[in-house]
């Protein structure tokens, strides 16, 4: 159906979109462009300002977008314009050891070149997956972005879905979308209750610029406060994810940038040379939390208002497109067989295929964190003989690359080759 005769039955229906997307970062404008996709019309309410999302400098901030994820870039129409500025992801060497050591035991080595679909990943900058989405959101006419607006209040019933904002607009649509994060407004209003729990850690994130180049390296080293991720980005540059308990934390992210430095330079090593910080540096509590329901009347999560864990993995935003993939799905083919797509049965369709991987996901790194944050001698003792029995085995290790390329399972169109 053309969009002015959609537009015509959406007027007459007195609803503003197809659906009503809450949240603008970056899991809901991806779900508008895969409903566009369908030929469906969406509204994205973003609380912040346009200039603030299309802000070009260099915040620190980057992703590991799986394979998975990458497919599903390119299947929007994106990748085109990200690919000269993601970082390839070509290998990645886990390790386990203690802050100061001069040799840490590379338990595993993960090398794309081991399955035949191309890098497991690439890093890529927030600034310009975020400039990336809002360009494609405006080039779209199926798409509308309210910025600036924040919703006070919801309501569904059997006819339509309905949000109120601020400035006491009400729109209407036939499906409520929330992508609003872990303190999702969406799902509290639904009622929806959270199951969690926190680490007792805090991350801390930031950019450096080293003098050795990486080789598009990632480095996963597990230390007893917690785990540093050493993500490669474009140039010689990395991205550090870098968990330690809450009161170091705290302390360390107090202190001026060279004594920050100082503090990182004898968990990181000598490796890549003399590190420097570039852009700035940020920290969030670790902790998980999972969405009891993911679907309710004419409404379902995604991302972080869905679903919450440790960033051990380097899953969080991987996890939240395949949402986006996965309803994106459910709601295409419901919308060919002619089925309505906010009907119980097709929305409990997309619970049903999301909340079991989540589950399984969050339990895994859950069980990762608490094994190996920590300096207990036969816990460290039992994870490197796994580590090493994962090495000797070429289709275990085979399996982890996949699993970690996000190629795994059923998949969504979306992220289909």
């Amino acid at each position: 159906m053309d969009n002015p005769v959609r537009a015509r039955i959406l007027r007459g229906m007195e609803m503003d979109a197809d659906i009503l997307i809450v949240g603008g970062g970056l899991n809901g404008p991806a779900l508008a462009l895969a409903a566009a996709q369908a030929g469906l019309s969406s509204l994205v309410v973003d609380a912040l300002p346009v200039d603030t999302r299309t802000d070009p400098a260099f915040d620190g901030r980057s992703y590991a977008l799986a394979l998975s994820s990458v497919r599903m870039m390119e299947n929007l129409g994106l990748w085109g314009g990200l690919a000269g500025l993601a970082q390839p992801m070509n290998q990645i060497k886990v390790a386990d050891g203690r802050v100061g050591e001069a040799q840490v035991f590379l338990g595993l080595h993960f090398d794309s070149a081991e399955i035949e679909d191309g890098p497991m990943g690439h890093m890529l900058e927030d600034r310009h997956l975020r400039r990336a989405l809002l360009r494609a959101m405006s080039d779209n006419p199926l798409v509308t972005h309210r910025a600036e607006a924040r919703v006070v209040a919801q309501s569904t019933g059997p006819r339509d879905a309905s949000i109120t904002l601020a400035d006491g607009v009400v729109l209407r649509g036939r499906l409520l979308v929330g992508a609003d994060g872990r303190q999702s407004g969406t799902a509290a209003r639904a009622g929806i209750r959270r199951t969690g729990w926190g680490y007792g850690q805090t991350a801390l994130v930031c950019a450096i610029r080293h003098e050795k180049p990486h080789h598009g390296t990632a480095h996963q080293l597990f230390l007893p406060p917690g785990p540093l991720a050493i993500l490669p980005l474009k140039g010689d540059r990395s991205s550090i994810v870098w968990s330690e308990k809450d009161t170091a934390a705290q302390a360390i992210n107090a202190l001026s940038d060279a004594d920050y430095m100082d503090v990182l330079r004898p968990r990181f090593g000598d490796f890549l040379g003399d590190i420097a910080l570039e852009g700035a540096r940020y920290t969030y509590p670790l902790n998980l939390t999972l969405a009891n329901a993911f679907v309710a009347e004419r409404l379902a999560l995604v991302g972080d208002a869905a679903h919450g864990m440790h960033p051990i993995a380097g899953q969080g935003l991987n996890a939240g497109l395949r949402d986006v993939a996965a309803l994106a799905h459910v709601i295409a083919h419901a919308q060919r067989r002619g089925e309505d797509i906010t009907s119980a049965a097709v929305l409990e369709r997309y619970q049903g295929w999301r909340r079991f991987d989540t589950a399984a996901l969050a339990a895994a790194t859950d069980l990762f964190n608490r094994l190996f944050s920590n300096d207990n001698t036969l816990l460290r003792l039992g994870r490197d003989i796994g580590m090493r029995a994962v090495q000797a085995v070429p289709e275990l290790r085979r399996t982890f690359i996949r699993e970690a390329a996000g190629i795994s399972g059923d998949l969504p169109d979306l992220m289909r080759a």
